[in-house]
């Protein structure tokens, strides 16, 4: 359950995928982007949010076309490079436009293999939300490929969750949850809503990847066992839903909840 024993704000940390920002179109959709914001914008009495977002990539495909006779991940670095100033424009612009004030961290695995840079990082963080300014974190794509290979950011979200100290993990995807194998079998997906076991629910994924982010239900799980180890329950919701926030915290919506 979502931890209800905190005096103040509850911390939501929201795992954003480049599937969610695009809409599943070749661009960022400012439209999604200022979708998540009014939500933002409107829980702020209640909840305090901490965003881990990709796209950095997908933005910069709008702009350029990179090519290098080298491997492919030096290609995608160098667009993440040109992708990121990008992306954070259209974040700080549409919540600008809500009263929303935002801030840039770029991390790596590194970061949290190191005892002084994970407390440098939280210690930052906390000093950001407490002046109301929302975190909006990506992998340092410059130094870093991991989440270029796989994972779309999932991994980095629950170890940045438990990190913080987050009440909730939010993972924005393209379906509606996880489905059980035998309803996708049949064409009819059906979404698995609750879980305790997560051994269970390996034997129910689709490991298929997404067609802009490079991870598949696969990693959403293994992220949700780093939150699931923390104490922290995950959700794994619709982002391509209007509203799918608000729709998600008061229940009113199809969302696998992962329980802690």
């Amino acid at each position: 359950m979502v931890k209800l024993d905190r005096m103040k704000k509850k911390r939501i940390l929201l795992k954003i995928g480049s599937n969610t920002l695009t809409k599943e179109t070749n661009q960022i959709s400012r439209g999604k982007v200022e979708d998540i914001g009014r939500q933002i914008a409107q829980l702020s009495n209640e909840y305090e949010f901490i965003i881990v977002s990709s796209g950095a990539i997908a933005a910069a495909k709008q702009f350029v076309k990179l090519e290098h006779p080298g491997p492919e991940i030096n290609v995608k670095q160098a667009l993440a490079a040109i992708g990121q100033p990008h992306l954070m424009r259209i974040f700080q612009e549409n919540f600008r436009e809500l009263g929303l004030l935002t801030s840039q961290c770029l991390l790596s695995y590194s970061d949290f293999e190191n005892a002084n840079s994970k407390v440098n990082i939280k210690n930052t963080i906390n000093v950001l939300v407490a002046n109301n300014f929302i975190p909006i974190i990506n992998e340092n794509d410059t130094v870093a490929t991991d989440e270029i290979k796989f994972g779309d950011n999932d991994k980095l979200a629950a170890l940045t969750a438990a990190l913080l100290d987050a009440d909730l993990l939010l993972i924005a995807t393209n379906t509606n949850g996880i489905y059980t194998k035998e309803s996708l079998e049949n064409n009819r997906p059906k979404t698995i809503e609750a879980v305790n076991n997560l051994q269970n629910l390996v034997k129910e994924i689709d490991n298929g990847k997404s067609s802009h982010g490079t991870g598949g239900m696969q990693s959403k799980i293994e992220a949700a066992t780093i939150a699931k180890n923390a104490g922290i329950e995950t959700w794994i919701v619709n982002g391509l839903n209007e509203n799918f926030i608000q729709d998600s915290l008061q229940n009113s919506t199809n969302y696998t909840k992962i329980k802690s």
